[in-house]
């Protein structure tokens, strides 16, 4: 005789609430629980020479944001991370980022190089014009203080473009 413990949530993710009940987890929970499991199987020190691995880690991050959010892999000379940071957070088609904050991002934390990063909740990952525009200005901005821009890649649900990979930069 075999038992099921949950027979209606035998297909669902289950989290556990306060009082210890188990309850099926909400498409947040799940998007917030598969970014911690990445942050803890990529942390600092992490090399970051395998553009598999960056879109991979990039797409399980900014994946499922229902706006842009702006984001930067801080590394050092080696392109091992020091630091994913999310810097800005815009609305459903475009978020403002601030290059000086970006270099001063990366000359606090001794970064020799950036890969940055954003997603569009529209689920194309086509670079737009501005997002062309960004890229050339923050690589200058951060070429004078000798960090080096690697990448800009644009996730869209489970779709990249790298502009790297696409000569874009």
């Amino acid at each position: 005789m075999s038992q099921q413990f949950f027979p209606t949530f035998d297909s669902a993710l289950l989290v556990r609430d306060a009082q210890g009940r188990y309850l099926p987890a909400t498409t947040d929970q799940i998007l917030q629980a598969a970014r911690h499991a990445v942050e803890q199987k990529l942390s600092r020190g992490t090399e970051f020479t395998s553009p598999t691995v960056v879109k991979e880690y990039l797409t399980a991050k900014l994946s499922g944001f229902d706006v842009e959010v702006f984001a930067v892999l801080f590394l050092d000379s080696q392109h091992r991370l020091i630091e994913y940071v999310e810097m800005f957070q815009g609305t459903l088609s475009q978020a403002s980022v601030y290059p000086r904050e970006v270099a001063k991002a990366a000359l606090n934390r001794h970064a020799a190089a950036v890969i940055v990063a954003h997603n569009h909740p529209s689920g194309n990952p086509e670079p737009s014009a501005a997002d062309r525009a960004l890229t050339a200005h923050l690589k200058k901005a951060l070429a004078l203080l000798d960090v080096n821009t690697l990448d800009h890649v644009v996730v869209a649900g489970q779709e990249t473009v790298s502009f790297a990979e696409r000569g874009l930069l």
